[in-house]
């Protein structure tokens, strides 16, 4: 008798074999993402594998914005200081003070989550759009403070710092776009890992909490001033690990990289990848990089009507993001299953 005959006769057998694939299926299609992940930059060219190395490292910028606008409700838009701010951190220590590319994530990593801790404390009084306007002005001012003649000897001013891409270490036989591709994959699963365990536990609860009813939150016990605080500064530690990956990619760093239309492509890709979601984040990522260019090869003349046309068709299609999308046809489908179990 073969498997399907006794699944047939055996009911139990068959349910504990779907529920099982249940309880795993996410765990080994993550698992067969990640592998299909470690053999792209075989097989794509170099500049693919660039572009993919920038969708890593804005991916994690995106997690960190999600963490504070679709888990804790206050609205960003100044993300790209932070991003700025982790890229020169990075090329500073590694142009003058001669550091390990590696060691430097971390601390841009930290000085990041102390600019965004200690600028949440007065924001605490912000809410909603007066917060979105503060961020805004944020994100104008970083970009200009970067060009002060009195800082331009650490900075470049202007003309910026360029940086050497490294090469991969212990003889690996991986080019230097390959190297860098495994560096900020691995990190972006790090960041996701750690971001998840955030979410997903007492610290996530309370976010959410402070989210969806502000008053509910301090009436259960909830420090919300201090939760608003850290969750800012949790997000802009992100968001700087993500500028740090994203200097050493490109190998180059200069104050007008970092205009406030990057502070709005990271709110286009959360959105876009679906609000309160972790995946979504790379979805959101995927399509900041890659999108203009599909519009660029399309218009040449009008690549930002192309890109605005094509955003506009994703919202209405996709209102609640691809995350959003993907939720709906699991609901379905198990709804699905449960009519079919009781029938």
């Amino acid at each position: 008798m073969d498997r399907t005959t006794a699944s047939q006769g055996n009911p139990a057998a068959g349910a504990a074999r779907g529920g099982l694939f249940a309880r795993h299926g996410s765990a080994l299609l993550l698992l067969a993402v990640i592998v299909l992940a470690c053999a792209a930059p075989f097989l794509i060219s170099n500049y693919r594998i660039f572009q993919l190395t920038l969708a890593f490292g804005y991916a994690v910028a995106l997690l960190g914005l999600n963490m504070l606008t679709g888990y804790n409700g206050q609205i960003s838009l100044g993300h790209g200081a932070f991003f700025a701010i982790g890229a020169y951190v990075t090329a500073v220590l590694i142009d003058k003070a001669g550091m390990h590319y590696a060691l430097t994530i971390p601390i841009a990593g930290v000085v990041c989550l102390a600019v965004g801790f200690l600028f949440g404390l007065p924001a605490l009084r912000l809410e909603g759009l007066y917060l979105a306007l503060a961020t805004f002005a944020l994100g104008l001012a970083v970009p200009q403070l970067l060009k002060y003649k009195y800082i331009e000897e650490w900075t470049g001013g202007v003309q910026g710092i360029v940086l050497i891409k490294p090469n991969a270490p212990f003889g690996l036989p991986l080019n230097p776009d390959q190297w860098l591709y495994f560096v900020s994959l691995f990190v972006m699963l790090v960041m996701f890992w750690a971001g998840y365990n955030i979410l997903r536990g007492r610290v996530g609860r309370a976010m959410v909490a402070i989210r969806d009813h502000h008053t509910a939150a301090e009436t259960m016990g909830i420090n919300t001033a201090l939760y608003k605080s850290l969750t800012f500064g949790v997000s802009a530690l992100y968001t700087g690990v993500a500028g740090a990956l994203s200097a050493i990619a490109i190998q180059f760093v200069a104050p007008d990289s970092f205009n406030i239309f990057l502070s709005i492509s990271f709110l286009v890709g959360v959105v876009v990848g679906g609000l309160a979601s972790i995946g979504g984040a790379v979805f959101g990522a995927l399509f900041i990089v890659f999108i203009p260019n599909i519009a660029e090869g399309i218009s040449k003349a009008a690549p930002w009507a192309i890109y605005g046309v094509m955003l506009i068709l994703c919202m209405y299609v996709l209102p609640t993001g691809v995350m959003g999308l993907a939720r709906i046809g699991m609901y379905r489908l198990r709804a699905r299953r449960l009519r079919g179990k009781r029938a």
